[in-house]
């Protein structure tokens, strides 16, 4: 039962505190891949710290059902835990309930992962399809084109995958610029980014008012997001992405020639489309060499510590 609690309660501080330690860790979007691990570690941890406690708590009740409820009552009261309160008819039923409430809300939580799951993918190839057969290919990009005024570009996984580029953005996008562009949109079909989307919203569905999995949601989705602009940028050029970028947020054509940063106000930056701006200042100003591999290893030990711990609690209370 001690192994039990212990994880259980290690999955209850990870799920709430989690977003705690890693938020500062990668807020900056310094190392990309290794933040993306150390938040999916982290979900990992506490789903597996709780699956762990609860088979432990299974296995204790099938186990000994009299022993359970006595030792229960005495890490829950302590002195006050009498012969007369373990041993009666009433308190064994209590517990009964009380654990088979656990079980029903851990059923619901994953039918309503499969359920947002479910709907997530068989959304995603349906506007594969539609995009597909409603769109001009973009000859030589493996590109669709879809007619409409505003400038977009994005991915839709399916069978076959779609990037779809809108009339608005090849409007306002130069060769170059088009050529970073569709570099972000196959990185993120090539890191099945969609996938790492998939899953966490899922898990954010199931678990709504757990900070780890909502606020990891968005940070997946952000890490993501930057790990496409990297590869794109490797790819096409840091100018064309960045001046692709800004033709996309505002609308307007922006000169492909690599100007200076200060061409572009503040105030371009703040009508630009969310997170835009951020992206667009990593861009200009990367990190060094050394603060990414310091940033690197830190998210790496934090990574291996949440995937461990687990497995260690669980060794360490049944020992």
């Amino acid at each position: 039962m001690t192994a039990a609690l212990v994880l259980l309660g290690y999955a209850a501080v990870a799920a709430w505190c989690g977003p705690v330690l890693l938020a500062p860790l990668t807020s900056g979007g310094t190392s990309v891949r290794p933040g993306l691990t150390a938040w999916l570690s982290a979900m990992a941890s506490a789903l597996l710290s709780a699956a762990l406690g609860m088979a432990f708590m299974i296995g204790v009740a099938v186990a000994d059902w009299p022993a359970l409820t006595q030792v229960l009552c005495r890490e829950v009261a302590g002195k006050m835990c009498t012969p007369q309160v373990y041993q009666s008819a009433l308190y064994p039923a209590g517990v009964a309930i009380a654990a088979a409430a656990v079980v029903l809300a851990a059923l619901v939580a994953l039918w309503r992962y499969g359920r947002r799951t479910q709907r997530a993918v068989a959304r995603t190839r349906l506007h594969a399809r539609t995009a597909l057969l409603a769109g001009r290919a973009l000859p030589g990009t493996g590109a669709v084109v879809l007619n409409d005024p505003r400038p977009a570009a994005y991915c839709v996984a399916g069978r076959p995958a779609a990037i779809v580029v809108t009339s608005g953005a090849l409007a306002v996008l130069d060769e170059p610029q088009l050529g970073a562009v569709l570099a972000h949109e196959r990185a993120h079909l090539a890191g099945r980014h969609h996938l790492l989307a998939t899953v966490t919203r899922g898990l954010s569905a199931a678990f709504p008012r757990l900070p780890l999995f909502a606020e990891g949601t968005e940070q997946v989705s952000r890490l993501a997001e930057l790990a496409a602009d990297d590869a794109a940028a490797r790819a096409a050029g840091r100018w064309a992405l960045v001046t692709a970028l800004l033709a996309i947020a505002t609308g307007r054509a922006v000169p492909g020639t690599a100007v200076p940063a200060t061409t572009f106000p503040g105030t371009a930056l703040a009508a630009a489309a969310f997170a835009v701006p951020a992206r667009v200042e990593r861009l200009l100003r990367p990190p060094g060499r050394g603060t990414v591999a310091v940033s690197g290893l830190a998210l790496g030990l934090v990574s291996g510590v949440l995937i461990l711990l687990p497995v260690l609690l669980a060794m360490v209370a049944r020992g």
